[in-house]
Protein backbone atom coordinates (compact mmCIF):
# COMPACT_ATOMS: atom_id res chain seq x y z
CA UNK A 1 0.00 0.00 0.00
CA UNK A 2 3.02 2.27 -0.24
CA UNK A 3 1.90 5.78 -1.19
CA UNK A 4 -1.77 4.80 -0.88
CA UNK A 5 -2.30 5.02 2.87
CA UNK A 6 -5.10 7.27 4.03
CA UNK A 7 -3.46 10.57 4.92
CA UNK A 8 -4.92 12.23 8.02
CA UNK A 9 -4.00 15.73 9.18
CA UNK A 10 -4.09 16.62 12.88
CA UNK A 11 -4.13 20.28 13.86
CA UNK A 12 -5.32 22.78 16.44
CA UNK A 13 -4.45 26.23 17.73
CA UNK A 14 -1.55 26.91 20.06
CA UNK A 15 -2.13 25.34 23.47
CA UNK A 16 -4.92 23.09 22.21
CA UNK A 17 -3.16 19.83 22.98
CA UNK A 18 -2.11 18.65 19.51
CA UNK A 19 1.00 16.98 20.87
CA UNK A 20 -0.95 15.06 23.51
CA UNK A 21 -3.39 13.78 20.89
CA UNK A 22 -0.59 12.95 18.44
CA UNK A 23 1.26 10.97 21.11
CA UNK A 24 -1.92 9.00 21.78
CA UNK A 25 -2.30 8.12 18.11
CA UNK A 26 1.38 7.17 17.94
CA UNK A 27 0.87 4.94 20.97
CA UNK A 28 -1.80 3.10 18.98
CA UNK A 29 0.75 2.38 16.25
CA UNK A 30 -0.12 5.19 13.84
CA UNK A 31 2.91 6.55 11.94
CA UNK A 32 3.22 10.27 12.67
CA UNK A 33 4.88 12.85 10.43
CA UNK A 34 5.55 15.95 12.54
CA UNK A 35 5.63 19.19 10.53
CA UNK A 36 7.36 21.01 13.40
CA UNK A 37 10.23 18.51 13.41
CA UNK A 38 10.61 18.83 9.65
CA UNK A 39 10.56 22.62 10.03
CA UNK A 40 13.54 22.25 12.37
CA UNK A 41 15.36 19.96 9.93
CA UNK A 42 15.24 22.42 7.03
CA UNK A 43 16.99 25.14 9.08
CA UNK A 44 19.73 22.99 10.59
CA UNK A 45 23.36 24.10 10.07
CA UNK A 46 24.43 23.35 6.52
CA UNK A 47 20.93 23.69 5.10
CA UNK A 48 20.55 26.40 2.42
CA UNK A 49 17.52 27.87 4.22
CA UNK A 50 19.59 28.75 7.29
CA UNK A 51 22.06 30.69 5.18
CA UNK A 52 19.24 32.66 3.56
CA UNK A 53 17.70 33.42 6.97
CA UNK A 54 21.04 34.71 8.26
CA UNK A 55 21.44 36.91 5.17
CA UNK A 56 17.96 38.35 5.58
CA UNK A 57 17.71 38.81 9.36
CA UNK A 58 21.38 39.12 10.28
CA UNK A 59 23.51 37.17 12.72
CA UNK A 60 21.30 38.20 15.63
CA UNK A 61 19.14 35.15 14.88
CA UNK A 62 22.12 32.76 14.77
CA UNK A 63 23.55 31.30 17.99
CA UNK A 64 27.26 31.02 18.69
CA UNK A 65 27.18 27.31 17.77
CA UNK A 66 25.80 28.13 14.33
CA UNK A 67 22.28 26.96 15.07
CA UNK A 68 19.17 29.07 14.59
CA UNK A 69 18.11 31.14 17.60
CA UNK A 70 14.41 30.27 17.41
CA UNK A 71 13.30 32.64 20.14
CA UNK A 72 15.03 35.62 18.51
CA UNK A 73 13.59 34.73 15.11
CA UNK A 74 10.10 34.26 16.54
CA UNK A 75 10.22 37.70 18.14
CA UNK A 76 11.25 39.23 14.81
CA UNK A 77 8.61 37.56 12.65
CA UNK A 78 5.72 38.09 15.03
CA UNK A 79 6.63 41.76 15.40
CA UNK A 80 6.38 42.40 11.64
CA UNK A 81 3.87 40.69 9.34
CA UNK A 82 5.99 41.19 6.23
CA UNK A 83 8.92 39.39 7.86
CA UNK A 84 6.71 36.45 8.81
CA UNK A 85 5.44 36.22 5.24
CA UNK A 86 9.01 36.29 3.88
CA UNK A 87 9.96 33.42 6.17
CA UNK A 88 6.86 31.41 5.26
CA UNK A 89 7.52 31.82 1.54
CA UNK A 90 11.03 30.47 2.06
CA UNK A 91 10.26 27.55 4.35
CA UNK A 92 6.80 26.25 3.43
CA UNK A 93 7.79 24.77 0.03
CA UNK A 94 10.83 23.04 1.57
CA UNK A 95 8.81 21.68 4.47
CA UNK A 96 5.94 20.51 2.26
CA UNK A 97 8.25 18.60 -0.07
CA UNK A 98 9.70 16.58 2.81
CA UNK A 99 6.21 16.00 4.21
CA UNK A 100 5.04 14.62 0.84
CA UNK A 101 7.97 12.22 0.72
CA UNK A 102 7.34 10.85 4.21
CA UNK A 103 3.60 10.51 3.82
CA UNK A 104 4.09 8.65 0.54
CA UNK A 105 6.52 6.21 2.17
CA UNK A 106 3.97 4.91 4.69
CA UNK A 107 2.72 1.33 4.43
CA UNK A 108 0.29 1.65 7.35
CA UNK A 109 -3.52 1.74 6.90
CA UNK A 110 -3.32 5.44 7.63
CA UNK A 111 -0.57 7.94 8.34
CA UNK A 112 -0.90 11.16 10.33
CA UNK A 113 0.52 14.59 9.58
CA UNK A 114 0.66 16.72 12.72
CA UNK A 115 0.87 20.42 11.92
CA UNK A 116 -0.10 23.55 13.86
CA UNK A 117 -0.45 25.41 10.55
CA UNK A 118 -2.10 22.64 8.56
CA UNK A 119 -4.76 24.98 7.19
CA UNK A 120 -2.81 28.25 7.11
CA UNK A 121 0.19 26.80 5.28
CA UNK A 122 -1.79 24.92 2.65
CA UNK A 123 -0.60 21.56 4.03
CA UNK A 124 -4.27 20.64 4.28
CA UNK A 125 -4.02 19.87 0.55
CA UNK A 126 -1.57 17.06 1.37
CA UNK A 127 -4.11 15.06 3.42
CA UNK A 128 -7.43 13.31 2.87
CA UNK A 129 -9.01 13.93 6.27
CA UNK A 130 -8.61 16.66 8.91
CA UNK A 131 -8.80 16.19 12.67
CA UNK A 132 -8.97 19.34 14.80
CA UNK A 133 -8.13 19.36 18.50
CA UNK A 134 -10.46 22.02 19.84
CA UNK A 135 -10.44 24.16 23.00
CA UNK A 136 -11.69 27.64 23.80
CA UNK A 137 -9.41 30.67 23.42
CA UNK A 138 -8.99 31.31 27.14
CA UNK A 139 -7.77 27.76 27.68
CA UNK A 140 -5.30 28.19 24.81
CA UNK A 141 -3.90 31.34 26.40
CA UNK A 142 -3.62 29.88 29.90
CA UNK A 143 -1.94 26.67 28.73
CA UNK A 144 0.53 28.53 26.50
CA UNK A 145 1.49 31.01 29.21
CA UNK A 146 2.15 28.15 31.61
CA UNK A 147 3.99 25.96 29.12
CA UNK A 148 6.11 28.44 27.13
CA UNK A 149 6.74 31.15 29.74
CA UNK A 150 6.05 33.87 27.17
CA UNK A 151 4.19 37.16 27.53
CA UNK A 152 0.44 37.42 27.06
CA UNK A 153 1.12 39.89 24.25
CA UNK A 154 3.18 37.35 22.34
CA UNK A 155 0.51 34.67 22.81
CA UNK A 156 -2.07 37.07 21.35
CA UNK A 157 0.18 37.72 18.35
CA UNK A 158 0.60 34.00 17.74
CA UNK A 159 -3.16 33.48 18.00
CA UNK A 160 -3.72 36.32 15.54
CA UNK A 161 -1.37 34.65 13.05
CA UNK A 162 -3.36 31.42 13.13
CA UNK A 163 -6.74 30.90 11.52
CA UNK A 164 -9.77 31.45 13.73
CA UNK A 165 -11.37 28.72 15.77
CA UNK A 166 -14.48 29.04 13.60
CA UNK A 167 -12.51 28.54 10.39
CA UNK A 168 -10.49 25.67 11.83
CA UNK A 169 -13.56 23.75 13.00
CA UNK A 170 -15.30 24.46 9.69
CA UNK A 171 -12.50 22.66 7.87
CA UNK A 172 -12.53 19.69 10.25
CA UNK A 173 -13.79 16.24 9.32
CA UNK A 174 -13.41 15.17 12.94
CA UNK A 175 -13.27 17.21 16.17
CA UNK A 176 -11.52 16.17 19.37
CA UNK A 177 -12.68 18.15 22.41
CA UNK A 178 -9.67 18.75 24.68
CA UNK A 179 -11.36 21.04 27.15
CA UNK A 180 -11.57 18.26 29.72
CA UNK A 181 -9.30 15.56 31.09
CA UNK A 182 -6.63 13.60 29.26
CA UNK A 183 -8.72 10.50 29.90
CA UNK A 184 -11.59 12.06 27.96
CA UNK A 185 -9.23 12.97 25.11
CA UNK A 186 -7.81 9.45 25.02
CA UNK A 187 -11.28 7.93 24.78
CA UNK A 188 -12.04 10.13 21.76
CA UNK A 189 -8.72 9.28 20.12
CA UNK A 190 -9.25 5.55 20.57
CA UNK A 191 -12.78 5.77 19.17
CA UNK A 192 -11.68 7.75 16.11
CA UNK A 193 -8.74 5.40 15.54
CA UNK A 194 -11.13 2.46 15.40
CA UNK A 195 -13.35 4.34 12.93
CA UNK A 196 -10.44 5.07 10.61
CA UNK A 197 -9.04 1.53 10.75
CA UNK A 198 -12.46 0.00 10.16
CA UNK A 199 -13.07 2.26 7.20
CA UNK A 200 -9.75 1.51 5.52
CA UNK A 201 -10.27 -2.23 6.12
CA UNK A 202 -13.74 -2.07 4.51
CA UNK A 203 -12.88 0.21 1.62
CA UNK A 204 -9.13 -0.04 0.87
CA UNK A 205 -9.65 1.07 -2.73
CA UNK A 206 -11.58 4.14 -1.62
CA UNK A 207 -9.41 5.16 1.32
CA UNK A 208 -9.38 8.75 0.17
CA UNK A 209 -13.15 9.13 0.22
CA UNK A 210 -15.29 10.35 3.14
CA UNK A 211 -15.26 8.36 6.37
Amino acid sequence: MTGHALKVGLTGGIGSGKSAAANMFAGLGVPVVDADLIAREVVEPGEPALELIAEHFGNDVIQSDGCLDRRALRERVFAEVSERKWLEQLLHPLINQRIRERLAASEAPYVMLVSPLLIESGQVDLVDRVIVVDVDKQTQIERTLTRDKVSAEQVEKILASQCSRVERTRRADHLLDNGGSLKHLREQVESLHRQLIDYVDREPANANASV
